[in-house]
């Protein structure tokens, strides 16, 4: 005997597929998840950073003991990035992803102060260590910025899907949100990414 019952039910599910394929809900589904991918790595890349500054500040005190200035302003802006609970869900919350943001932004200054202080200690700059650690802060800030375009293209194509008709009915049916992203002046930071790069270290006094 024909179940009818069972045709329903498979009827249903399939318009429903499609209804929810054609207003957008994959896509939906789809690029939240790349902005969940994208913005881990910014957060790994970002504690990547974070966790060379101890090492940086102890090798540079050991040449300059008396910039304690710079050391106060590096230590106390990574406290400050510290102090935000960086979780996945921060994108949701445009207040603490602006809070975040900025926090890490003065850490970039702060560190990029530290390393300016080599400029006047030819024996630093000259120091091993303290050039592994500087090629270590070169390489986290190009992935920072790598990490950083990744996630706002994701955000960019989730967002105009958002807020896109009839994607947009859909998204306020099923509770999606537009994402935080960075400000035009971080976009344009992120386009050239910082370099620390000192270059050769300077020839000793009086050499041939």
């Amino acid at each position: 005997m024909f179940n009818w019952l069972n045709t329903f039910k498979w009827v249903s599910a399939t318009f429903l597929a499609l209804t929810l394929s054609g207003c957008g809900y994959n896509t939906l589904q789809t690029t939240d998840e790349d902005i969940k991918a994208t913005w881990g790595e910014v957060l790994n890349q970002y504690q990547r950073r974070a966790d060379l500054v101890p090492n940086l500040v102890n090798v540079v005190k050991g040449y300059a003991a008396h910039e304690q200035e710079v050391f106060i302003s590096v230590t106390e802006a990574r406290a400050r990035v510290g102090a935000i609970q960086a979780t996945p869900e921060l994108i949701n919350d445009e207040a603490a992803f602006q809070k975040f943001i900025a926090a890490q932004g003065e850490l970039t200054g702060a560190i990029s102060r530290l390393l300016l202080v080599a400029e006047n200690y030819p024996q630093l700059k000259a120091d091993g260590l303290f050039r592994d650690l500087q090629a270590q802060i070169e390489g986290t800030e190009n992935r920072i910025a790598v990490a950083r375009n990744r996630y706002i293209a994701a955000v960019k194509t989730y967002n105009v899907t958002v807020r896109s008709f009839p994607s947009n009915l859909t998204a306020m049916a099923f509770g999606f949100k537009t994402k935080p992203g960075f400000t035009v002046e971080d976009e344009k930071a992120i386009a050239v990414p910082p370099k620390v790069d000192f270059g050769a270290p300077a020839a000793p006094a009086g050499g041939s």
